[in-house]
Order: C-alpha cells, then sequence, then structure tokens
C-alpha cells in the first residue's frame, strides 16, 4: 500500500484463494494444468474440425466453433494465475490487472449466455421448422447472431469497467477468492459503490434471465415438437441434435444462478470457490467432452482426421 493524504491507497491485491501449500499445492498445480491443456486442446480440436470437414460446414457447427473460441478465453482469464498461486506464498495481483480480469471474466460470461441464447434458437429452427431452416440460417444471418454477440456485450461492458477503473481502494486488500470477481471487488473499495452495485447487478440478472428464458422457450417449442413424432426413432434422433448443447446449459445456469442470482447480503463461503471452479474451470473442460461424446457427427470427422493423419504419418515413414 501507498500513502496519500493520511490513508492507505492500495495499489495491488491479495487473493486468498485456496489456502493450501506444499505437496497438496503442487498436487492441485499438476491437476489444474492438465485440466487447463485438456480444455485448450478439446476447443482447439473442435475449431479445427469444423473447419476442415466440408459435412460440418453448418449453422450449428458454425456457432459451436465460436463458442469454443470463447471458451478457451474464458478460461484463460482465471486458470494461468490460479496455477502460479498454487506454487507461490503472496497471492497478489496489481490493482489495473483485477480490473482487467473483472472485465475479460465478465465480458466472456455474458458472451457465453448470448452464444447459448443463440444455439437454442438454432435448435430450434432446425427441428420445429425444418423445411424453412436452410433459408432462414443462411451464412450472414449466422455471422450477424455470433458477431453481434460479441459486439453487444464488448459495448455494454465498458460502462462498469470504466466505473470500476474510476474508484478508490484504501484498504482492506484481501479477496476471498482464487480470482478478482466483481462483486468481492467492489466491497474493497473506499468509494460509494452503491448505484455501479445496483447498475451490475441489474446488469446481471438481465443478460442472465433473458438469455436464459430465451433458450427455456425454445426448448419448450423443440419438447413440443419431438413428442408429436410419431416414431421412437425419429424422436430419439430429433432430441440427439440438441442434447449436447441442452446438457451445457443445464450445468453452466445452475452453477451462475447460485453465484450471481441470489441476495447480495450473503457473505461468501468457502463452497462458492467450489461452484465458481466448476462454471470457469469444469464447464469449459466438459463442453469438448460433452459436444464429441454426444454427437455422431463430431466423433465421425475426428476419427476420420486422425486416420488421414495416421496414413500420412505411415507414408512419410516408407518415403
Amino acid at each position: 500500500m501507498e500513502r496519500n493524504n493520511n490513508h492507505s491507497t492500495v495499489i495491488e491485491i491479495h487473493l486468498i484463494g485456496f489456502p493450501i501449500d506444499g505437496v497438496l499445492g503442487i498436487f492441485l498445480f499438476l491437476l489444474f494444468l492438465v485440466i487447463y491443456i485438456i480444455t485448450i486442446i478439446g476447443n482447439v480440436a473442435i475449431m479445427a474440425i469444423t473447419i476442415v470437414e466440408p459435412r460440418l460446414h453448418t449453422p450449428m457447427y458454425f456457432f459451436l466453433s465460436n463458442f469454443s473460441f470463447m471458451e478457451i478465453w474464458y478460461t484463460s482469464v482465471t486458470i494461468p494465475k490460479m496455477l502460479r498461486d498454487f506454487l507461490v506464498q503472496e497471492k497478489t495481483i496489481s490493482i489495473s490487472g483485477c480490473i482487467a480480469q473483472c472485465y475479460f471474466f465478465f465480458l466472456l460470461g455474458a458472451i457465453e449466455n448470448y452464444l447459448l441464447a443463440v444455439m437454442a434458437y438454432d435448435r430450434y429452427l432446425a427441428i420445429c421448422n425444418p423445411l424453412r431452416y436452410t433459408i432462414i440460417m443462411v451464412p450472414w444471418l449466422c455471422c450477424l447472431l455470433a458477431f453481434g454477440s460479441w459486439v453487444t456485450c464488448i459495448i455494454y461492458s465498458l460502462l462498469p469497467i470504466f466505473s470500476l477503473s474510476r474508484l478508490s481502494f484504501c484498504g482492506p486488500n484481501q479477496i476471498n477468492h482464487f480470482f478478482c470477481d466483481v462483486a468481492p471487488l467492489l466491497n474493497l473499495s473506499c468509494t460509494d459503490t452503491t448505484l455501479l452495485k445496483k447498475y451490475f447487478f441489474s446488469l446481471t440478472w438481465i443478460i442472465v434471465f433473458s438469455c436464459l428464458l430465451f433458450t427455456i422457450v425454445s426448448y419448450a417449442h423443440i419438447l413440443f415438437t419431438i413428442l408429436r413424432i410419431s416414431s421412437v426413432s425419429g424422436r430419439q434422433k430429433a432430441f440427439s441434435t440438441c442434447g449436447s448443447h441442452l446438457t451445457v446449459v443445464i450445468i453452466y445456469y445452475g452453477t451462475v444462478i447460485y453465484m450471481y442470482v441470489r441476495p447480495t447480503g450473503r457473505q461468501a463461503l468457502q463452497s462458492d470457490k467450489v461452484v465458481s471452479v466448476i462454471y470457469s474451470v469444469v464447464t469449459p473442460l466438459l463442453n469438448p467432452i460433452i459436444y464429441s461424446l454426444r454427437n455422431k457427427e463430431v466423433k465421425e470427422s475426428l476419427r476420420k482426421a486422425l486416420s488421414r493423419r495416421l496414413v500420412l504419418f505411415r507414408w512419410l515413414e516408407r518415403t
């Protein structure tokens, strides 16, 4: 801290994180490092296979590749810093670094909500309006929906992060978390943050519930359409096209609602950190696994790509 006008000005923040060290710290470092590597490789693989495989050049996989691209950056906001903190005693981060982490975590989380809603709309059109699907979901509309999700979230995230950067912090300088989340950071400010808190949590509620409501309505129409299909195989085929996305939606919104849509007076609990790990670390890991294991087209495309790679290696060895 620096002294300024008879009070302390915070220039760095201590993240309490998970108060462990020694062998357990090294074990968790290796565990989360493996998770991070698998997450990056899995999402990059999905992006690559949707680009090189012509049969996956459809709106569904275009949105999935956007989602995987977002997940790579989303998980990179928190895990690298957490890995470092497992190995050091002083778990500190500068004020500017903390605000930047807040911004990108909030921004990418908002984009995830919008992309999940867009993917639900895509599945709604594919199942409920199959004859008009290719007419409606033309390439320019797909780009508009994906690009619009990114641009919209970037624009309306600028005001809260600008307001955060204008705050002054004069102690205490500890956050009981493993990353800089907005709520605990606001509690450290010696500036009046009442209006900013109301704005931030109102914006969070609007984003989460509007996207969730849109997704629920889409899946309600999908469910009614599937139930009207006479054959069992037809119902199974229709549900298989949206089962992966629905699984991701349930995992993501279950944890996010617990963390952010609740009474603001609740104190941070140790269980909150575990829940945060689920939606910021585990969910990005599970997404490529869920989409690849539950999707026949992705599995077949990956198998073909690996077979071609194996044939190429064998040819190179012979030559």
